[in-house]
Formats: C-alpha cells, structure tokens, sequence
C-alpha cells in the first residue's frame, strides 16, 4: 500500500474541520501557555515559505505543551491595513476590503494546507470594524492622558486640568514640549484655542509640527524603517525630509520603563541589544551657550562628549526645532537676515533632497562659554543628532558631515585632539587624555553654573498618521480647528472613488467625511458648517496601530462589550512564547511594549510587558532577481561593470518575470506591472539581464517561493519536516528544494514500516528490555530538543530510531505508539491516519506525551577502573546495585587480581561506587 500523502492530507484536514477538532473549549483549571506568531500581513501574493517556518515550530512545540497537559492558544489573524493593498487599489480601482477579504481566504486556506493547529475561533483581522473600533477606543484614551513623571504613569487630562485651574503648571512634573510657566490666573485667562494649544504639548496622543520622510510617489509619510538610502524600500521612490501637522503618540514619555522591562523578560541578547541601542539612553551634561543679542536667552546642548568643546567652531538649528517657530524666530534670527531666512524656510521644498548640503547663516552668534568667542548660529537639516533637537553643537575637524559642512560655508575647522587621544588647542584640557579631561571640565562646567549631569534618550515620540485611506480612521473631527473626541465608535471609513493620492489624503476629496455632532454620525462634506457639522480628520493611523495589541483581543475576541474581559486578561496575562522575525526586533517590539505598558497604567491589563519570551526565526534566504536604473531608463546588467552598478539604483523584480539564464521576460514585467509601463530599458543584443542576488526572502524582495508549489508535489508533512531539518530556527537558512526528496523517503519509510507486504499490522507482543530502552532513550531525547526549541535535532533522532527498529525487526505496538505521538508534532497527517490504524478513536491531537523512565536509561552495569598501588591495571563489571562486602568477595576470586596479588594479602581496598576500586598491597 503506498504513501499517498494528498489523500492522506486531504482526508485528515476535512476530519478535523468537521469536528473542529483544534477549537475545542477548555476550563481555567489547568496551566496555561499562549503561543503567539507575528501578525502576518495577507497580500495578493499569499503565503511564502519564509514565513511558515514560523508557524509549523510554534505549531510543534503548541502540539507538545498541549500533550502534557496544559491548556493551550496558538491564535491567528491578519494585519490587514496597510499600504500594499492601497497600491493595488490605485492599479486597478478595486476597493482595498474586497482585495483584503480575497486575499484572507488564500492565506486562510494555505495555512489549513499545512495542518497548524491554530485557534480559527479566535480569528481577528485588523481592518474589521469590530476590532479597530478599540483601537480608535484606545486612541482617545491616549489623547485624554498624559504622562506623570513623579508617579511614572498616564493619568486623565482632567487631573492636569485641574492642576492647571488651581496652581497653573508650577507644580508639575510631566513629559511634556511645553517650554511656557504659568499661574492659575493665567491659565483661565487663555482662551479655548490657546489652552488646546498648551494641552497639546503633555496629551500623550498630540498635534505637532514634524519633520517627516515624504515620499510623493506613494503620497504618504515614511517610516525610518521604511527607507533605504532616501528611497522608499516599497517602489524605490525618492524620499524627503518636510514640515508636516502630524499625529504623534508621546512613547518618549515610556523610555525609562521600556529600558528597565528588558531585564524582566526572556528575550535573546541580540534582540535585547537592538531595542537599548533604539531606546538610546546616554549620561552626558547639558552645557549652556548664551545667546549674543539677549543675555536671557540660552541655547541648551546635550553632550558626552564635553572634551570636544573648545572644537566647537558653529551650531545648527535643524528645520524642526522649537527655536525657528513664529513666536521664537525673531530671538534668533538677526533683523537683517529675517527675511532671507524665512525664504530659505519657505524654499524647502520637495525638489531639495535631506542628503543635499543646505544651510543659511542666521547673522547671530552665541558666546562659547570657556573661549568667550562668537560661535556663528547656521539653519539647517543636513547634520542629524538624535540627542538635540533643537540646536546641535559641530566640531567639523572631528566629525565628518560638519566637516562637509563647514567646507562648504567657510566655517574654521581646527583639530582639539592629538592621534584622537589627547587634548590639543583646548586651553585647560590642553595633555590630558579623554577621560582625565572629561572629568576636569565636568568639574568646572558644575562649579561655574554653565550646565547641568543629565541623560537624555534616542527614542522619539512616533508619528501616527499616514496620508492614506486604508487604515484606521482616527476619530477626531475638529471645531475651530481645535481637535474634539468622538464619542460613538467605531467611526467607519467612506467609500470613495479613487484611492491616488496628491500629496493629501485620499480622504481629502471624499463626499461623505463631515461629523454631525448633534447625531453623532457621518454626513456629507458639503454640509460643513462649523457650528454642529465639523470636518474630519483625514489621515489614518500608521499600519502599526492594530499590530501593537492584538494579542490581548486574542484573549476575548468575541467580547462586544470591551476589548478584553478582566477574568481572562488574567487568566491568559501575557504572551509565553512569541515567534518571529528579529526585523521587527525595534520597529512593533517597542511600539507593543508601550501600548501595553499605557494599558497597564489604567489597570486594562494586569502585567508590566506583554511577551515573556521571543524566539526569533532565521530568515531563509531567497534567490532574487536585480535590475538597474539611472532614473530614466533600466539598464541590461550585462552592459555594466561593478563601479556603475554601484552608482545605479537597484530595484527588485519578481523572479516569476525571469526566462532562462536570467534574461526578463519584458512582455510579461510590462503587461503585470504598471510601474513599468512605459519605460525605456537598455537592451545587450535584443535581451535584457538581470543579476541574482542571495538575500532574505520576502515580498518586497520578490523572490518567494510559494508552498502550493510544495503542498502538491511533496505534501504538507514532507514541507513540515523539512523546514525544520534546514537548522536551528534563528539561524539563517538557505532554501534548496533538492534536499526535500531525503525528507519524503523517511515518511515513506515510516509509512511501509507499518504496512508490511502492503497490509497494516503491529505485534501485539510486549517489547524487551532492550527494546524498552531504545524507545525511552528516544523520548528523552526528542523531549529534550523541543523543550529547547531544537526543532531540527528530533528529525534525524525519527530517522535514526526508524532505522534501528527495522534492524531488529521491532513491530510492537508499545514501542510503535509512542514514536507515531512524538512525530505528530511534525507529520501530523500521516501520523493521524497511522493512529487511526492502531485503533484509535480519538484524535492523536489529544494524545498524552509518552512516558519514560529515567531509571531504564541507565544502565544496570558499572564498569569499574582497578588500579593496584596506584595504577591503573584493568577493569571489570558490576552491577551498580552490587553489595559491597559481596564485591570484594568476587573482585579477590578474579584471576586477573590473583595474578597482581602474587600470593600477597592486600593492606587495603578502597572501593568509591560507582567510580573506582583501588587494591594496595
């Protein structure tokens, strides 16, 4: 009888969605352990086999705490907003909710393909109203709430108000841009428009003005994680940096308690690593500069680097900072130069790229506060530092973009360090190493009131906007253009009629995006009248928004009431054991841990972090394919040597584009991708090439390999094994689909092992000693390798086992039904089938992990060292049991002893049990 593994699948999966046999409801007796895989995003291109390789080991090791006994989640969903769907709107004019809900049931059925036990009942997606509806719920919290430094929480914006009516600001320590004191008096003072304007420098979700990664082809604002090299990773789309009103959740407030939670939770030192270089904590001292036209005025600069500062030869003022707005321009901008400045302000336009050298000089200075000389004050955003926002101090002779900088402008440049070691041209410090120099000035600076220890951190407050229509509507409507609060959620998105984007959101031109706040609903635009119809808001949150609490609605995902219900927030707490990809190790890491830790401060959730442990997966490594392009046209790469390649642009095509010997089908790229419509390419002799390139594979790489492809040729348990034999699970892997044919074989063999001479049959006899042993060996083993998440070790343990018993000819059910459990974590269709073969009738689903005993691994035997006077002369056997007296008695009738005695009685012997006997004589 052959392995048949599609009928095989095929018949199992129906089995077990008849009796929706992965869904069964549980009590809250038992342990509990919530498995979670990164919310996938469900694009038209479906399922890749980079990411089931997270899904079957989470699949595994669910399969294995379930078997011993706990109660068990693995839940699944979508992250279903976001911008590849929008794009694919923009092609071909479908609305994104019906792409998403085709798009759904693909990866849904590719999923089920692969036998994971996932919690289908528990199914949530990011863009149904039932979910997202919290998610707006949850915005509105976080603009009602800022951040109390002295209780280190969020609190309601009513108890800053308050403290505002009573005693003005004086009193309060919170995280806020607010750079104004005021009284009580004065606060009452202030009209409705100027107090909205203050609460927005502490409400924890805010209004401010930005300096943001634009991208015009794509028409919305960028991620840092979304641009490589000032191009867009999605189109390669030139990127840059402009002013823009944006939405924005004050994370900064969450730094400290981000930082501190690493310590509480079991993630790997790499990804620990990268989320405190993310959060950026640095100790330095803030030194104060004041300003030449107004003694009252001090420009204050976060070093800790404060050796460097007789090299100080100008300061900058990024494009962003707080100094260069309306009320605070005129302080630092000389009255000659005002107008030559603002223009300059004004031309930062889209046509200047950010990697561009610009600047103005102000006409202003500040004082150096050792030196006493003028320090020029220039405008501009070429030179970033985390760390200062405001106003950053250059020492072009050591740094290399103010040294660019300063060329360019024909700023002083001179050397504070010798070999990059010792102090130079730096009066005071001048032979003193860097440390001893740190120390020295610190001392001073204190001692002369010129600034104060501080520290400061790299992570900044998260723009959440995108100028886009398919995400999340952020439920604010606005009253003289003051931000006001929906009450009635959730607050739907309209239908329009085209989803491209010119330079505003698609929602800008919708017909149907007015608030009635009478009837608290949507009406149409044209009925605005400022007085009870309001506009909207038209932005969208970012694609993160529903991705950084969607493991706690997996929790009550059906609750109409709230978003969690406190009993099983309790119950379930965190997440156990989180599986995927070390990319989003800064990115949805950090983002999740602050919401989680918003939702903790108003006791929505009963734990400080949301993930115990992360496991992140390799990535597998696809073969993609890369094309060039000097901007107008695409060059064949077998027209250019590796310095122009460098210069070109690269771009990704998908691989499915490619014919033989990498040459691109460019009927085929022309008529499926509107990107390239009407391009010119550069042709070598009537073809164009492409290079390949070793890389991750992803979908924005475009060179994924589709499961179905593998499903069908070698089946579901033959992918599953396979996966998991081509490593560790947070090594890289690379995809070679030639070595899945050994994989098949075993299941093969596994399979004829049972059906000799084509009919099933085990033997009923109870297994040997021997055979007991090399079973319980096994368990021990294969336990121990899931336990560790050694996913890939028990494969060749299944292999090496099969082979022994076939050796011996061991058919018997005790030895056999163990084995077939412990390779249903991995093969669970043909496992299921060989189950039901033994007779069984419940699922193997809800078989008990096998038992083994410790005591039947060791061995009965001791093999003892003898040794005569101190050497070592041979050994012998005992049991390890072996009475002492009883020992020696047989040790002394051994002929091999006699022959060392030579007829002498021995003084002395010294048996250790179970180590070794020593005979003096």
């Amino acid at each position: 009888m052959d392995y048949n593994f599609k009928k095989l699948e095929n018949k199992w999966q129906k089995y077990w969605k008849d009796k929706n046999i992965l869904n069964k409801k549980f009590g809250y007796k038992n342990k509990k352990y919530y498995i979670l895989n990164m919310f996938p995003y469900p694009s038209g291109d479906g399922l890749h086999v980079g990411h089931s390789i997270g899904y079957i080991a989470s699949d595994i090791y669910a399969r294995y705490k379930k078997s011993k006994g706990y109660n068990v989640i693995n839940p699944i969903g979508f992250d279903s907003f976001g911008l590849p769907t929008e794009q694919y709107s923009i092609q071909t004019g479908i609305s994104p909710n019906i792409t998403t809900r085709i798009n759904l049931k693909r990866y849904k059925l590719q999923l089920l393909k692969l036998g994971i036990f996932f919690n289908w009942e528990r199914k949530l997606t990011t863009s149904d109203s039932s979910y997202f509806k919290w998610t707006q719920w949850m915005f509105i919290k976080m603009f009602n709430s800022w951040y109390d430094n002295t209780l280190k929480k969020a609190r309601s914006i009513k108890i800053l108000i308050s403290e505002f009516n009573r005693n003005g600001n004086f009193n309060i320590n919170a995280c806020s841009t607010s750079k104004i004191n005021f009284n009580a008096y004065t606060w009452k003072k202030f009209n409705s428009f100027e107090k909205e304007n203050i609460l927005q420098n502490y409400r924890l979700a805010f209004l401010s003005k930005r300096s943001v990664n634009w991208c015009p082809e794509l028409g919305t604002v960028l991620a840092n994680d979304e641009i490589k090299n000032n191009l867009s990773k999605r189109g390669g789309y030139p990127v840059y940096k402009i002013q823009m009103l944006q939405w924005s959740l004050r994370i900064s407030a969450y730094s400290e308690r981000l930082l501190n939670g690493l310590k509480k939770v079991n993630f790997t030192e790499k990804l620990k690593k990268s989320q405190i270089y993310w959060i950026g904590k640095k100790y330095g001292i803030n030194i104060l500069f004041t300003l030449k036209n107004n003694n009252n005025i001090k420009v204050k600069i976060f070093t800790n680097k404060p050796y460097s500062l007789f090299g100080v030869t100008f300061i900058l003022i990024p494009l962003e900072s707080y100094f260069l707005k309306k009320k605070n321009i005129n302080n630092f901008v000389d009255k000659q130069y005002i107008n030559k400045v603002k223009k300059y302000l004004l031309d930062f336009t889209l046509k200047k790229k950010s990697v561009r050298i610009s600047g103005i000089f102000t006409g202003n200075y500040v004082i150096h506060p050792f030196t006493k000389n003028e320090i020029p004050l220039y405008i501009s955003s070429f030179i970033k530092d985390d760390y200062n926002l405001n106003s950053i101090m250059c020492i072009p002779a050591h740094e290399i973009n103010s040294y660019k900088f300063a060329k360019k402008f024909g700023i002083k440049i001179f050397e504070v360090f010798y070999k990059n070691k010792i102090c130079i041209n730096s009066s005071i410090l001048n032979g003193l190493n860097r440390k001893n120099a740190f120390n020295y000035i610190n001392k001073i600076i204190l001692n002369n009131n010129l600034g104060k220890i501080s520290f400061n951190f790299k992570l900044k407050d998260a723009i959440f906007a995108r100028q886009r229509y398919w995400g999340e509507p952020i439920p604010i409507f606005f009253k003289k253009k003051i931000p006001k609060t929906i009450k009635k959620l959730p607050l739907l998105l309209p239908n329009i009629e085209t989803y491209l984007p010119n330079g505003n959101s698609p929602l800008t031109r919708a017909k149907f995006w007015a608030w009635d706040k009478n009837l608290n609903k949507i009406v149409y635009t044209d009925l605005i009248n400022n007085k009870t119809l309001f506009s909207l808001e038209t932005n969208t949150m970012p694609s993160w928004a529903g991705s950084s609490w969607y493991y706690i609605r997996y929790m009550d995902p059906k609750n109409p009431d709230f978003f969690v219900k406190k009993k099983k927030e309790k119950y379930w707490k965190n997440v156990d054991l989180y599986v995927g990809g070390i990319e989003h190790a800064t990115g949805h890491l950090i983002y999740a841990r602050f919401w989680h830790k918003f939702l903790k401060d108003y006791g929505f959730v009963s734990s400080e972090e949301p993930f115990q442990k992360i496991m992140n997966q390799g990535m597998i490594l696809g073969n993609s394919a890369i094309i060039y392009c000097n901007k107008k046209e695409y060059i064949s790469s077998s027209l250019l040597d590796l310095k122009e390649k460098k210069r070109l642009q690269e771009i990704n095509i998908d691989i499915k584009f490619l014919k033989k010997n990498n040459e691109v089908d460019l009927k085929k790229i022309n008529n499926l991708c509107y990107e390239f419509n009407n391009s010119k390419f550069r042709l070598d002799n009537g073809r164009f090439i492409c290079d390949r390139k070793t890389e991750k594979m992803s979908k924005s790489k475009y060179n994924v390999v589709n499961p179905d492809l593998i499903y069908d040729q070698y089946g579901a348990d033959a992918l599953r094994l396979y996966e998991m034999s081509l490593g560790p699970l947070e090594k890289y892997k690379i995809w070679d689909i030639k070595m899945i044919n050994g994989i098949l074989n075993f299941l093969k063999r596994f399979w004829n092992f049972f059906h000799l001479k084509g009919t099933f049959s085990v033997d009923e006899n109870s297994p040997s000693i021997a055979e007991l042993k090399l079973l319980d060996k096994t368990i021990k083993k294969i336990r121990s390798n899931i336990k560790d998440f050694s996913f890939n070790t028990p494969i060749s343990e299944f292999m090496i086992i099969l082979n022994k018993l076939i050796k011996i000819k061991c058919y018997k059910r005790l030895i056999l039904e163990p084995i077939t459990i412990l390779l249903s974590f991995y093969a669970p269709h043909l496992s299921e089938e060989i189950w039901y073969k033994l007779g069984k009738t419940k699922s193997i689903f809800f078989a008990k992990f096998p038992f083994f005993s410790i005591n039947s691994l060791l061995e009965d035997e001791f093999n003892y060292p003898v040794t005569v006077n101190g050497k070592l002369r041979f050994k012998i056997k005992f049991k390890k049991c072996e009475n002492l007296k009883n020992l020696e008695k047989i040790l002394l009738n051994n002929q091999k002893i006699i022959y060392y005695l030579n007829n002498n009685k021995p003084k002395k012997i010294f048996i250790l049990r179970n180590k070794i006997i020593n005979i003096v004589i």
